[in-house]
C-alpha cells in the first residue's frame, strides 16, 4: 500500500502516460469511442477500490498542493488556443449551430433534473453541475466547476461516470450517422459549402504554426505556472459569499487571463495544448484517486438521466436544423465538441473529411 505522497504522484503519473502510450501506439478502434482520459480515470479509480494508496497525511497533501495549483495553469492553458477572434471568423451559421448546441444540453439539464431531482440526494445538483460544465465543453470545465462548487471527489464519481458511458454510447451513434449525412442534409436543406472553405483555411493555418521546441515548451510552463500564482494571489483579495469562493474567483480570473493571452503573440507558441492536456490527465487521476465504485449506490439512475439530457438535446437540435437549414456535420460536431471536448470532437470531423479537422479543434 502507497502512503508517500511523491509515491503516490508516481503511481498515477504511470498508469496515465501508459494509458496515453498505448493509445498512441497501438490506435486501438476503443479509443476512438472511450478516449484515454475515461480509461485513465476507470483505471484509477479501480485501483482506488482495491486499496493501492492509504489516504494518509503525505497523500492528502499532496493530491491538495497539486490540485490548487495545477488547476489555474491548466485552464489557462487550455485558453490560450481558443483565440475569439477566430472562432467569431466560423460564420453566423456555424456560430449558431455551437451556441445552440450548448443552450439545448442547459435545457436538457434544467429539464432532468426536474423531472429526476426527488430521487437523487439533496446535493445532487453539484455533481450534475460539473457535467454540465464537461458537456458544454470538455472535462476542463468539468474540474473548474468541480473546484469552484467544492464538490467533493467521492460525488464525482457520479459525473465521471455519466460523462464516460453516456458520453462513449453518443459517440459511437454519432459516428454510425456520417454515411446518412447527404440524406440529412437534403432534409434540412442545409448548404455546405462555407464549411468547406472554413475547413481549407484553417488547415493553411494549423500548418503554418511552427513546430514544438525545447524553449516553447519551456516558456509555456512557466507562464502557466506563473498564471497560476497570479489567479490565486488576486483572488484571495477578493469578497467572498457561499457561492463566489475563492477557489471561484481563482478559476475565473484564469480563465479571464487565458482569453485575453490567447490574443497575444504567446499563443503563437506550439504546445500549450499539450502542456494543458497533460495536466488535465494528471488532474483526472488525481480525482479518481480519491473515489472508488463502491460509493457509487446511485450510479444506474445517473446514467439514466443523462441520456435523458441527451435526448432533449437532439430533440432541440434537429428541431432548429430543419428550421435553420443546418447540416448533420455542424449538429455532429457541435454537439461532441461540447459532450466530449477536443478528445472527440476531431474524431468525428475526420470521419467527415480530413479538412474539416481544425474545425472540430477550433
Amino acid at each position: 500500500m502507497v502512503e508517500n505522497g511523491f509515491a503516490y504522484l508516481a503511481v498515477l503519473m504511470l498508469v496515465a502516460s501508459s494509458i496515453v502510450f498505448v493509445e498512441k501506439k497501438t490506435r486501438h478502434k476503443l479509443f476512438e469511442y472511450l478516449p484515454a482520459i475515461v480509461i485513465i480515470y476507470f483505471a484509477v479509480i479501480l485501483l482506488s477500490t482495491f486499496g493501492l494508496w492509504k489516504k494518509s497525511d503525505s497523500v492528502t497533501a499532496t493530491y491538495k498542493f497539486l490540485k490548487s495549483n495545477l488547476l489555474p495553469a491548466m485552464i489557462f492553458l487550455m485558453l490560450l488556443s481558443a483565440d475569439m477572434r477566430e472562432i467569431f471568423k466560423l460564420g453566423k451559421k456555424m456560430l449558431l449551430t455551437f451556441f445552440l448546441a450548448s443552450v439545448s444540453i442547459a435545457i436538457g439539464f434544467i429539464g432532468t433534473f426536474a423531472l429526476f431531482h426527488t430521487y437523487f440526494d439533496p446535493d445532487s445538483w453539484k455533481p450534475f453541475a460539473a457535467l454540465s460544465g464537461s458537456w458544454m465543453g470538455g472535462t476542463a470545465n468539468m474540474v473548474a466547476i468541480q473546484g469552484a462548487l467544492d464538490l467533493p471527489d467521492s460525488a464525482m464519481g457520479y459525473t465521471l461516470l455519466i460523462d464516460s458511458i453516456d458520453y462513449a454510447i453518443w459517440v459511437m451513434i454519432l459516428l454510425a450517422l456520417v454515411p446518412f449525412s447527404k440524406k440529412f442534409n437534403l432534409w434540412s436543406k442545409a448548404d455546405t459549402s462555407i464549411i468547406d472553405e472554413v475547413g481549407e483555411r484553417l488547415a493553411l493555418k494549423e500548418e503554418s504554426k511552427k513546430p514544438i521546441s525545447f524553449s516553447s515548451l519551456f516558456i509555456l510552463l512557466s507562464v502557466g505556472l506563473v498564471a497560476s500564482v497570479f489567479s490565486q494571489y488576486v483572488a484571495s483579495f477578493l469578497p467572498t459569499t457561499s457561492f463566489l469562493t475563492t477557489t471561484t474567483w481563482v478559476v475565473i480570473i484564469a480563465t479571464l487571463t487565458g482569453v485575453l493571452f490567447a490574443m497575444t503573440p504567446l499563443a503563437k507558441l506550439s504546445g500549450s495544448s499539450i502542456l494543458a492536456n497533460m495536466i488535465l490527465y494528471l488532474i483526472v487521476a488525481l480525482i479518481a484517486s480519491r473515489a472508488n465504485f463502491t460509493e457509487l449506490t446511485e450510479a444506474p439512475l445517473y446514467i439514466i438521466a443523462g441520456f435523458v439530457i441527451i435526448a432533449i438535446h437532439v430533440s432541440i437540435m434537429v428541431l432548429f436544423a430543419k428550421l435553420f437549414k443546418l447540416d448533420l456535420f455542424s449538429l455532429g460536431v457541435a454537439s461532441l465538441a461540447n459532450i466530449g471536448g477536443v478528445a472527440s470532437a476531431p474524431i468525428l470531423a475526420s470521419a467527415y473529411s480530413k479538412a474539416l479537422i481544425p474545425i472540430g479543434v477550433l
